[in-house]
């Protein structure tokens, strides 16, 4: 299984599990973060900067860290 950050820009993939502690992943789910769930890699910044996604209609921007708990199977 690959994490979020591995995704190249345009890519997309579904989310197969959260790996995080109990606060990211309530905040993660409230965003819309939840397993089965399509999501797209838009951007991401360079040298270990933030990544942008798209959950649906919704943009998001997350820490590296945060993208590296999201593990994803390629759609």
């Amino acid at each position: 299984m690959l994490n979020l950050s591995q995704l190249q820009p345009g890519e997309s993939a579904h989310i197969h599990a959260i790996h995080a502690e109990e606060s990211l992943f309530h905040r993660l789910n409230a965003m819309g973060f939840r397993i089965g769930k399509k999501i797209e890699l838009v951007r991401q910044a360079s040298f270990g900067g933030p990544v942008h996604v798209r959950l649906g209609s919704t943009d998001i921007i997350l820490r590296l860290t945060e993208a590296n708990r999201i593990q994803i199977a390629r759609a």
